[in-house]
């Protein structure tokens, strides 16, 4: 029975190395609720690549670089709950695909080993290009809506390849509460993150089929 368990998750993820994921977990418990179920798989090279590197500069400035984890970010989370601040999140686009792809949200000890378990697979198991694709087509993006495509229509009335610089750092920007959040009516407050996104988005390195850059 262990065996199974430590060696299904990598048969599914050699799976989807080249297939699009159907569904994922969240997305039936989500439809469970009543939520829709929105979601329209593109390439990576039909989305713009301003929301590639928009998201990278919101949700990870090193995941072309690491192997999983950013033991920076993680540092620097250890060292500021130390000091009495409140205890933030480290997670890479490599975890967020975990929980995405395989895993249920929430938290406890099991979750996270199972996370840390399918992260380190994704990351043997897949390129980095591959990674960012599977991520900016399955991540949540509002009520019933999953991925880049039918966030970019959802919320702009385009296609996911013709978003603009500013709506992608919107959309980047709702990410930590994309049900709560609305990038097409942003708050005071999202315009100041999206604004911080952009500004960080020449910066980052975005993975392609030749390498990060």
């Amino acid at each position: 029975m262990l065996a199974i368990l430590l060696l299904l998750p990598a048969a599914v993820i050699a799976f989807y190395r080249v297939v699009p994921p159907p569904v994922t977990p969240l997305m039936l418990i989500r439809a469970a609720g009543g939520a829709p179920i929105d979601k329209d798989w593109v390439p990576l090279a039909r989305i713009s690549p301003a929301l590639a590197r928009a998201v990278i500069a919101s949700e990870d400035a090193r995941f072309c670089w690491h192997h999983g984890f950013d033991w920076v970010e993680i540092d620097k989370a250890y060292r500021g709950w130390r000091d009495g601040e409140r205890l933030r999140g480290a997670s890479t686009i490599s975890q967020q695909l975990a929980r995405n792809l395989l895993l249920w949200p929430g938290g406890g000890y099991l979750r996270k080993g199972a996370e840390a378990y399918v992260t380190v697979l994704i990351e043997a198991l897949m390129s980095k290009a591959r990674i960012l694709e599977l991520y900016l087509n399955l991540v949540e993006w509002g009520r019933g809506v999953y991925g880049a495509e039918a966030a970019a229509r959802a919320h702009f009335t385009r296609h996911a390849a013709q978003l603009t610089p500013r709506e992608a750092a919107l959309l980047a920007a709702v990410l930590p509460d994309p049900r709560q959040w609305h990038p097409e009516r942003p708050t005071a407050y999202l315009e100041e993150r999206a604004g911080t996104i952009l500004a960080r988005m020449p910066d980052v390195a975005v993975p392609s089929a030749k390498g990060c850059r």
